[in-house]
């Protein structure tokens, strides 16, 4: 209840949709590691954001959008390329009925800014709200992901191969063992100074696995919520040329290491289902399946 000209109003608060522009990102990154804890869904981390921050800060601005209600952000969402847009909500209005609506009408109106005309996707946690209004709302549910985790409690054994912490000297190569590893890739060294600018990459940790000659062979990004909370493994990739040799596990093994040296409580992960090997590396450096999650998707007119 507010008072409003010395009169007692309770008019509910009206939810607002935002975009933060580049001197807000920092609050953006701030509030998605708050409402990182374990036993929650996977959602959007602040390592989605850094990775994202690989195109320029005013880009990644640009993708952003907050739901706020009386001040207070409730919803970050990233529109991760033109036809996605991933969320995260606070863990207290996952279930929020005002807020699932007009997030949902926000995403599904084009005028509105968010997701274009056509085929466009929403990945949402597990469990929200929002998930059910659009699928009543005619949207239809997508192909199946799988998330892995694993805790951090206990100490993470020896990857037992070279690895390094790779700073600017090192971003030619680390980029180049990435743009390998994913077909299709145009990630250069531009991108990886423009990631290591961006407020996410304080609390990360960009590696790199040598080979018994020295060569760049895996290398990972591992991105920290903040002590006490989940970490990220966003990208990870192994040269073609090396694989089959164990570095896949070995540069997870790794990662897992460096986000304990952070103080992360868990190392999570998210990869499709359709993706096997994937997940049989991940799984072989300890993580754990949790149960699949599916996008929601509008087919075009």
């Amino acid at each position: 209840m507010r008072r409003a000209g010395g009169m007692v109003c309770d008019r509910p608060m009206t939810i607002t949709m935002d975009e933060p522009g580049t001197g807000g990102l920092g609050d953006v990154v701030r509030v998605l590691g708050e409402w990182q804890h374990d036993g929650a869904p996977v959602q959007l981390h602040p390592g989605d954001v850094g990775w994202f921050w690989r195109l320029g800060a005013e880009r990644t601005a640009r993708a952003t959008r907050t739901w706020s209600r009386g001040g207070e952000v409730l919803a970050v969402g990233l529109l991760d390329g033109a036809e996605l847009l991933r969320l995260a909500f606070a863990p207290e209005v996952v279930r929020d009925e005002e807020l699932a609506r007009r997030v949902a009408e926000d995403a599904a109106a084009p005028e509105r800014g968010v997701l274009p005309e056509g085929k466009v996707y929403v990945e949402a946690p597990t469990g929200a709200l929002i998930r059910d209004v659009l699928v009543k709302e005619g949207w239809e549910i997508g192909e199946p992901w799988t998330p892995l985790r694993l805790g951090l409690a206990a100490p993470v054994p020896d990857p037992g191969v070279r690895v390094e912490v790779a700073g600017p000297e090192q971003a030619g190569e680390w980029a180049a063992v990435l743009r390998a590893s994913f077909d299709g890739s145009t990630f250069g060294e531009e991108r990886w100074h423009a990631m290591a600018a961006g407020a996410p990459y304080a609390d990360g940790r960009c590696l790199i696995v040598r080979d018994e000659r020295g060569e760049a062979v895996a290398v990972v990004m591992a991105w920290s919520a903040g002590p006490g909370r989940p970490g990220l493994i966003e990208p990870m990739g192994v040269h073609p040329a090396h694989r089959g040799r164990g570095y896949g596990r070995a540069i997870t093994a790794a990662a897992a290491r460096a986000l304990r040296e952070l103080g992360s409580s868990t190392v999570d992960v998210c990869t499709p289902s359709s993706n096997v090997a994937a997940v049989a590396t991940y799984r072989s450096a300890g993580l754990e399946r949790l149960p699949e999650r599916r996008d929601v998707y509008r087919n075009a007119p």
